[in-house]
């Protein structure tokens, strides 16, 4: 198989059309269609089948890509990879992390970072985690950063530190006019992040756990910085890191109540089998050293 054959494919097999992927590639259908033809034929399998006007991936299709993509990455740090050698600490990082701890941790990593290594460059990402993994998982991120991973084959997940999530309000909430049960939670409509949220997941349940419905979500966002300031001023429930009240982040109270203390464990995740710049080595062993130390300062 010719690797640029299988650059093509994946264009032709993102896009679904050829006509698009023509356009995307600077080729003609023609040529693109004895691209597949040679394929098809190197494999002994069909690639893509008709999908009313465009075309769609067989299983063997699926397969294909899936390795294709693989392959992509491969290359791509075999050449960061061989510039690294004779670079040391330079070049560029790419770090995703999750809003909590962008704030709460990464300035203090990347002021050493910066310190011993001026010559680097940074691409920092911040998102909820579900998002950031599959960034990781398809190699357009080194590391990531925020709650540690269930059991993954293909990434290695390290323990860095921890905090505690809890129930949060603005200060004249009316939550605070009586003392606070699990039940009486849900007279409240709440702001949450998305059910693909790992503390999202772990509220629901515990309502459920309790023979309890699960919160009503009246505004749904994953970003932190809009959580906060929302909170203080909406008669909202929320659900985020103790941090912020430590932090003086904004002016919330905790609503007190043990069965919605989630202590969360946070950790840094890579490929199992990805490449570690030298940069990114180096921000995980700072994590590893200083995760916990640096997350309460």
């Amino acid at each position: 198989m010719d690797f640029r054959d299988l650059k093509y494919f994946e264009v032709i097999a993102t896009e679904g059309n050829l006509g698009r992927a023509a356009e995307r590639l600077h080729r003609t259908q023609p040529a693109l269609t004895k691209c597949i033809d040679r394929l098809e034929e190197d494999l002994g399998a069909a690639l893509f089948e008709k999908d009313g006007r465009g075309m769609r991936l067989t299983a063997a299709g699926q397969v294909l890509l899936k390795r294709t993509r693989l392959m992509a990455i491969m290359v791509e740090e075999t050449a960061r990879e061989m510039q690294d050698h004779a670079g040391g600490l330079q070049g560029t990082v790419r770090i995703g992390c999750v809003p909590t701890l962008g704030e709460h941790l990464m300035p203090a990593v990347f002021a050493q970072l910066l310190a011993e290594a001026p010559a680097i460059t940074v691409n920092l990402f911040v998102g909820m985690n579900d998002h950031l993994l599959a960034h990781l998982r398809d190699g357009e991120i080194d590391l990531v950063i925020g709650p540690m991973l269930d059991a993954d084959a293909d990434i290695v997940s390290e323990q860095i530190a921890e905090d505690t999530v809890v129930v949060m309000a603005s200060e004249d909430h009316p939550v605070f006019n009586a003392p606070a049960t699990l039940a009486g939670l849900l007279d409240y409509k709440w702001m949450l992040p998305a059910t693909t949220v790992a503390s999202r997941q772990w509220l629901d349940q515990t309502f459920e756990r309790h023979g309890l419905a699960r919160p009503r979500v009246q505004i749904e966002s994953n970003v932190l910085n809009a959580i906060l300031p929302i909170l203080e001023k909406a008669p909202l429930l929320g659900f985020v890191t103790r941090l912020n009240l430590v932090a003086g982040r904004a002016r919330l109270r905790e609503v007190v109540l043990a069965e919605t203390e989630m202590q969360r464990r946070l950790g840094l995740a890579y490929r199992k089998n990805g490449y570690l710049s030298p940069v990114a080595a180096r921000v995980a062993a700072i994590l590893r050293a200083r995760g916990k130390e640096l997350l309460i300062m």
